[in-house]
């Protein structure tokens, strides 16, 4: 007997008229999204109820029972929006997939992220925050460096010009992140070398799943050649004329050892950040053969055409629904272990 599985999710809009950066609703889910997941978990016998995160989303859960969440919601506002959801489910004591409150909002602050990656020994790219544009130091930093918004994800704000080779380019940078996302800027020695980002599924052990490498040989049409906003936003499209489709390759193009080396800094990323179920993990692996790990994403994006997590799972042999179908087991395996270790700690008082 399947069960009654709540899908929250925010909706992507147009920006239109708005004044809006054009990537504002970028982490946000298409109708497209919303509904392949709710149908690949259809598929498995469940009943599926949307259910959008907004400021109704209390009110609904108080009025309706479900098993379980499958949260896929960024959150609306605040520099710890992807925590919002897990939060009020926390409080109402209802279990959903995916991370928890804490690595939620630690993953979404890059600079708190790297501080734990160089408490549990992660080689990241050396950085800086810079938190007022009128003081702006690159002390210590070997240019070409990159700046972006400290509290963004899915490439907002990251562009081209991101990457700066002086300190005139930089406070151009570092002023118009201000000026624009209203946060402060992440400066990181910009790392050259393979794009590559692993995705992890599952708890006892959390697994790498083949290594999805991005390669911008064919987009020298438009002079991108790293995962900016622009790439991510219109890589399946048609915008081959435009240079905007790299190549992917999965399993990358690694050696055995270096394979090995890239999944082994993932999985420790993921731990650092308290991880579960899920989550995906962008690498630079540099010409000196380290791999800097620079983000982990526990809410990784699901878009059955654009999205890396999905297609790599594909590559691991897991479809579509199957995808959306393990996703929630591991879940539900992950809750009703630790409701039974919490009876019998209870049992033992």
């Amino acid at each position: 007997m399947g069960l009654k599985v709540a899908l929250t999710y925010n909706l992507k809009r147009k920006t239109g008229n708005t004044g809006l950066p054009d990537d504002y609703y970028s982490e946000f889910d298409s109708k497209e999204t919303i509904e392949a997941i709710a149908s690949g978990l259809r598929s498995g016998g469940n009943e599926v109820f949307l259910v959008e995160a907004d400021k109704g989303l209390l009110n609904w859960f108080q009025d309706n029972k479900v098993d379980i969440v499958f949260n896929i919601a960024e959150g609306l506002n605040g520099e710890s929006r992807e925590s919002q959801v897990p939060a009020i489910l926390d409080f109402l004591g209802i279990p959903y997939t995916g991370s928890g409150v804490l690595a939620l909002s630690v993953s979404l602050n890059k600079t708190l992220t790297k501080k734990l990656f160089e408490g549990a020994g992660i080689p990241t790219p050396r950085y800086r925050l810079i938190t007022d544009p009128a003081v702006i130091s690159d002390d210590g930093l070997r240019y070409p460096l990159i700046a972006k918004p400290n509290s963004e994800g899915s490439g907002k704000g990251i562009t081209m010009a991101s990457v700066v080779r002086n300190k005139t380019e930089l406070i151009r940078e570092v002023e118009r992140t201000a000026r624009v996302y209203q946060q402060d800027t992440l400066v990181e020695e910009f790392i050259d070398g393979k794009e590559l980002t692993v995705g992890i599924l599952g708890n006892y052990p959390a697994a790498a799943m083949p290594i999805l490498e991005i390669d911008f040989s064919n987009c020298k049409a438009s002079g991108e050649f790293f995962y900016t906003w622009k790439v991510k936003e219109f890589e399946k499209e048609v915008e081959e004329s435009r240079g905007l489709t790299p190549n992917w390759h999965c399993p990358a193009r690694l050696s055995a050892a270096e394979a090995k080396t890239v999944k082994e800094a993932a999985l420790k990323a993921f731990r650092a950040i308290g991880c579960v179920d899920l989550s995906r993990v962008d690498i630079m692996l540099g010409k000196d053969g380290v791999p800097y790990v620079l983000e982990v994403n526990p809410l990784p994006g699901l878009d059955p055409v654009d999205s890396n997590f999905p297609y790599i799972a594909k590559c691991a042999g897991l479809n579509y629904p199957d995808l959306m179908k393990r996703i929630l087991e591991v879940a539900v395996e992950r809750h009703n272990k630790n409701k039974k270790m919490a009876l019998q700690e209870r049992s033992l008082r």
